[in-house]
């Protein structure tokens, strides 16, 4: 019996150490509750005392309030310039602080819910600061201005890239040449010259001709790729607005490719050939549609769509791609170089 009296005398002191260090962190965790936080909304005061109105008071007994404090503390009604001045100024500061607290539904309902529970201090804080740090535009203006910039943007650059392409056209003498004798039989070329005052200068002639060659070329040649005419759905903005009709177009085109081939095993065409065929390469749909048409031909005879097949066709355009670089003569040179005096050699040089 002694012995255990004085093990548990000697428990004792540790038992009180450890409610001694509870009790000191929960008094750096916890924080008294104080319905009125520094930094925020009118600080330790409250904001219908500020002004003088019951927290019943109206949007229009608030305003009253204000006009007429605000024209009590007013700085440019303060014209001495005495220390008391500043007090005046730090006094209006309060009084339009509270104003602007109390005269938004929103901000007022934070600031009376804030009043009556003091003790969640950080939704105070999050509430408080979420408000003033908001976007005073909304976001999706913003978003709707962003895209059509872009949009914008997007359509000139692809007007100036088409441009570049048929400028370009229109130096090939292949394309010229056929260009040239178009616009001859559509008479384009063939105008009796002009005399008197309406005769023009060999450089405006020329200028003509060089318009007439060019729209020729625009209205003849079909350039595809990332030179290709710019349309207006091709946009940005035309491409968000168009999504779910494209959602909804794969979908239907989904269930039919399933129906067609997979249930009811019907043969491909060569449009479903060829599509199966682009999968294959990985080449996107613009990419695929500037390739020759005798390639694709090609392709069709070779039956690439069968999955074997296919593999047998990539070994051996890879094999001659392997023939063809071993022999390059600049790839014959990088070669040797790497061989004799490539990364991964140490050389001492003699002076």
């Amino acid at each position: 019996m002694a012995l255990q009296w004085w093990r548990r005398r000697r428990r004792a002191p540790e038992g009180l150490r450890w409610l001694a260090l509870w009790g000191v962190l929960l008094c750096l965790c916890l924080r008294p509750a104080e319905a009125l936080l520094e930094g925020l909304y009118c600080g330790k005061l409250v904001c219908y005392d500020v002004l003088g109105v019951s927290r019943d008071a109206s949007k229009a007994e608030i305003a009253r309030a204000y006009r007429q404090l605000a024209l009590r503390y007013h700085p440019d009604r303060q014209r001495d310039p005495e220390p008391g001045g500043e007090a005046s100024q730090e006094k209006f500061l309060l009084i339009a602080t509270a104003y602007e607290t109390l005269k938004d539904e929103e901000t007022r309902k934070d600031y009376d819910y804030m009043l009556d529970h003091p003790e969640e201090y950080y939704s105070h804080y999050y509430h408080y600061y979420s408000r003033r740090l908001a976007p005073k535009v909304d976001v999706r203006i913003v978003i709707l201005v962003t895209v059509c910039a872009i949009s914008v943007f997007q359509f000139f650059s692809w007007w100036s890239s088409y441009n570049e392409a048929i400028n370009y056209l229109a130096t090939v003498p292949k394309y010229r040449i056929q260009a040239t004798e178009i616009a001859r039989q559509q008479g384009l070329l063939n105008r009796p010259k002009e005399k008197g005052k309406n005769r023009r200068s060999k450089e405006e002639i020329r200028k003509e001709e060089e318009d007439i060659i060019k729209d020729v070329i625009k209205n003849k040649i079909d350039i595809k790729g990332g030179y290709q005419k710019p349309q207006l759905y091709d946009i940005l903005l035309f491409q968000i607005l168009l999504t779910p009709f494209y959602v909804f177009k794969y979908i239907a085109w989904y269930c039919w490719w399933i129906y067609c081939f997979n249930v009811k095993g019907q043969e491909y065409g060569e449009e479903e050939k060829l599509y199966i065929i682009r999968k294959y390469m990985k080449m996107s749909q613009s990419q695929f549609d500037s390739l020759e048409d005798q390639q694709k031909e090609t392709f069709l005879e070779r039956q690439l769509w069968m999955r074997e097949k296919y593999e047998l066709y990539k070994q051996e355009q890879e094999e001659e791609l392997k023939k063809k670089m071993a022999m390059d003569p600049r790839w014959k040179r990088y070669r040797r170089w790497m061989r004799k005096e490539g990364p991964g050699r140490l050389t001492f040089i003699d002076d």
